[in-house]
């Protein structure tokens, strides 16, 4: 499982750990990943991600989960992420 958040799509990042004496050691920074289920107004049903808990904050501050996945750019998103857009432009379509 790789850890990439699967709305937003940060990974890790790389920096160095600096002592009080400033010798530096490289050092990863990996995201706030939780597993999480959102659930889709538009389709009824609940979906389990892994995303970064800033991904988390977006989703409430822009009003749910539809909401989020009709303003989400394609390129951020994971493959799965990317399917459940696609059926909820859908399901959003004729309404």
């Amino acid at each position: 499982m790789s850890r990439r958040c699967e709305l937003t799509g940060i990974g890790p990042m790389v920096g160095n750990n600096v002592s009080h004496a400033k010798n530096r050691t490289r050092r990863r920074f990996l995201p706030n990943l939780q597993d999480v289920t959102l659930i889709s107004d538009s389709l009824g049903r609940s979906f389990k991600l892994r995303i970064s808990s800033k991904a988390l904050r977006t989703v409430d501050h822009r009003g749910g989960f539809d909401a989020y996945m009709a303003k989400a750019k394609d390129a951020e998103l994971s493959d799965n992420a990317l399917k459940i857009k696609k059926e909820i432009l859908k399901a959003q379509a004729p309404a």
